[in-house]
């Protein structure tokens, strides 16, 4: 069985637990010992902080302890390290582009500008002492660095924009508003940065940046757009492409995250084997591309859940057993 380490797992239990189904030995890292993922894995291990020194040092040793063969990171956080890492971390294969690649989409500004520079529709974007006359509000403040649509503000009129930069307390740009219907396409590429599948689906709710409610949608026009972003910026294994289908029939990308996406619960059940696919480049192997081959209709509706814990004798947290009779 190929041992997959996981970091920065923090809530994403689906993940782990659908590498386990898919045939993974799983090892879930986090800093935060209420981690909800670490408890789903068949061991975890609690790591430093992204930032410091000792963190890459601690997987590297996790990755002898363990034969680890796949490292998967579950934020935007350290994917960068990881890239920047490959030869440190071997022979674990770190599934996540190159380090440059990592840094242009982590910044979305950047993005925007590497959007423009290759012929992908995006929504005009300014720096704070750059935007224009004819902007057409209203306009949309957001954080250049960030994840979960946090630092992300309206402005209405030239002078609300004034205060919105003024008060923001992060690197911020500007964006035009898109005014079509917002789609997410979950998309997974090989290690040549081959599109294997892009599975489109609609937001019909989302809370925090995070889909909880979607539906997968056969739409040719989705699928080919996610798989050209997706062969364009180098994407290795998993990535979201978010986008909108504006009036005048154009798709502008708006962010491309290089993750599984939060709603990837949905493209599992639609049929997409990313997992058994992460898996196979582990192990060496060249998927062939199957673009548009999954269950079209297929609704997610996501819910609270729960872990309780005790602590055991040595003052390690595990899973409280059920009550007896549960």
């Amino acid at each position: 069985m190929t041992t997959v380490l996981f970091t920065c797992a923090g809530q994403r239990v689906d993940i782990v637990t659908a590498f386990a189904r898919a045939g993974a030995t799983t090892v879930a890292t986090d800093a935060d010992r209420l981690a909800p993922a670490l408890y789903h894995a068949d061991r975890h291990a609690l790591v430093p902080l992204v930032r410091d020194p000792d963190y890459l040092d601690a997987l590297a040793e996790l990755v002898e302890q363990h034969d680890v063969r796949l490292i998967v990171p579950l934020t935007d956080l350290d994917q960068a390290i990881l890239s920047a890492a490959r030869e440190r971390l071997a022979p674990a294969l770190v599934l996540a582009p190159s380090p440059e690649v990592c840094e242009a989409m982590g910044d979305k500004y950047l993005a925007h500008t590497f959007f423009e520079q290759h012929g992908i529709d995006t929504p005009r974007s300014w720096l704070p002492h750059e935007v224009p006359d004819d902007a057409r509000y209203p306009l949309l403040v957001k954080v250049r660095e960030g994840f979960g649509s946090r630092h992300i503000y309206p402005a209405l009129d030239p002078s609300e924009l004034a205060a919105r930069l003024a008060a923001t307390p992060v690197d911020s740009f500007v964006q035009e508003r898109c005014v079509g219907e917002e789609f997410s396409i979950d998309v997974f590429c090989d290690l040549d940065g081959r599109c294997l599948n892009a599975i489109p689906r609609t937001m019909i709710q989302s809370k925090g940046g995070e889909s909880i409610k979607g539906r997968s949608l056969d739409d040719r026009v989705l699928i080919a757009h996610g798989a050209r972003v997706a062969e364009t910026i180098g994407v290795v294994g998993p990535a979201n492409v978010q986008c909108f289908r504006e009036p005048d029939g154009t798709h502008p990308v708006t962010d491309v995250n290089l993750r599984f996406g939060g709603g990837f619960p949905l493209p599992l059940a639609a049929g997409s084997r990313y997992p058994e696919l992460a898996l196979a480049l582990a192990r060496g192997e060249r998927p062939e591309p199957t673009v548009g081959v999954f269950r079209e209709g297929v609704v997610m509706t996501r819910f609270f859940s729960d872990i309780c814990l005790v602590e055991d004798a040595s003052g390690a947290l595990v899973p409280l057993d059920p009550p007896s009779g549960a």
